[in-house]
């Protein structure tokens, strides 16, 4: 397997420098860049806005290149492994890896509970209703964030603003407004934004319709007119992923590979974990070859190992159960596999083409 990922220039990385800057232990490397304008200008706010969905293709492909998201971008990285906002976000949140975090994707197994979870809804995969045993472990299984972290030790201060956040907001224009105000007042800051948009629209319309590019121009322009108000502050640009138009196939529409399934499937939809029975792993792969092989490449649990895919690091407790058995990874295709709980969308990530894995790295400096 070749890994594409590159986890010395990745989001984690991004986490990383921001972990340094803010005098926080980190475990992997930082990005020079980054470190290098926050070691010279020592600003007093550092803020990191995440545009989800708004990858460097699909930026390049919209944006003329004398826009402002353009013009200050510094380069372009990768995402994790797989290129989907559970793991990346959390990784951007954490500076860990996904092998270390263990929130994979968006539906994750979790073997002290022994069900698959939907982890950003708290339930089980396919149910509406809350999880009652995720929710009795959650606090031990969410990581520890790089805002709340700041606040403990008590030096600087750390906000994330977004509807799952300190502060919320409900539009762009709100969002624009909190970040100025946050930068006006207090000490040494650090500010993680996340904002849905435009992914939000491109799951339903594709990464270049009329739709997301409106999202994407109307971004760049606020946040450059945004960055002509601020001082003192450094502003990073990035996304968690990208995306691509996709095909679904329905699992259930083969039944002699269905039927080899020991539970759910898990991860993402183009980045399918599958627990096959212990008896059937030489007939799934045959079986399963047979059918996707022109689509999804196969991995056993021991080929991942060994490459590392979601990155090196601590391994979380729960990784092993996590992968499964074996995962397929849409490549070179732009199938999606779904069982029961997945839902189908007209354009989708976590597959392994360079729209969904690469990430503008946007640095502006206003010290």
């Amino acid at each position: 397997m070749k890994v594409k990922n590159n986890y010395d220039e990745c989001v984690t990385n991004v986490a990383c420098s921001i972990r340094k800057y803010f005098e926080l232990d980190y475990h992997h490397k930082t990005i020079k860049e980054i470190d290098d304008l926050l070691e010279k200008k020592q600003p007093k706010n550092v803020v990191l806005l995440l545009f989800n969905g708004m990858g460097s293709i699909i930026l390049d492909k919209t944006l003329d290149e004398n826009s402002f998201f353009r013009k200050n971008k510094v380069k372009t990285i990768t995402s994790v492994f797989p290129a989907t906002t559970t793991s990346a976000t959390n990784s951007i949140k954490t500076g860990l890896n996904p092998s270390e975090h263990c929130w994979l994707g968006w539906n994750t197994y979790i073997k002290k509970i022994d069900k698959t979870i939907t982890l950003f809804m708290c339930s089980e995969k396919g149910k509406n209703e809350k999880s009652v045993e995720f929710n009795e472990i959650f606090e031990e299984y969410e990581p520890e964030f790089i805002t709340n972290l700041i606040n403990a030790e008590g030096k600087y201060e750390g906000i994330e603003i977004s509807k799952f956040g300190d502060i919320s907001y409900k539009d762009i224009d709100e969002m624009v407004s909190i970040i100025q105000e946050q930068c006006e007042y207090g000490g040494k800051k650090y500010m993680y934004v996340y904002d849905t948009f435009p992914d939000a629209v491109m799951h339903d319309y594709g990464p270049y319709s009329l739709q997301a590019k409106k999202e994407i121009l109307l971004r760049n322009d606020k946040v450059e007119k945004m960055c002509e108000e601020l001082t003192d502050t450094v502003v990073i640009v990035l996304a968690d992923h990208g995306h691509v138009e996709v095909d679904n196939i329905y699992l259930k529409d083969y039944p002699d590979v269905y039927s080899l399934l020991e539970r759910t499937t898990a991860i993402e939809q183009r980045a399918v974990s599958f627990k096959i029975f212990d008896d059937k792993h030489e007939l799934f792969v045959e079986r399963f070859n047979h059918y996707f092989s022109k689509y999804f490449s196969l991995y056993s649990k021991e080929e991942i190992l060994q490459s590392k895919i979601f990155g090196d690091g601590k391994i979380h407790e729960n990784f092993h159960y996590a992968i499964g058995d074996f995962i397929a990874i849409a490549e070179n295709s732009n199938k999606c596999l779904l069982t029961e709980g997945d839902f189908p969308m007209f354009s989708h990530h976590a597959g392994y083409t360079d729209e969904e894995i690469y990430v503008p790295l946007i640095i502006i400096d206003r010290v």
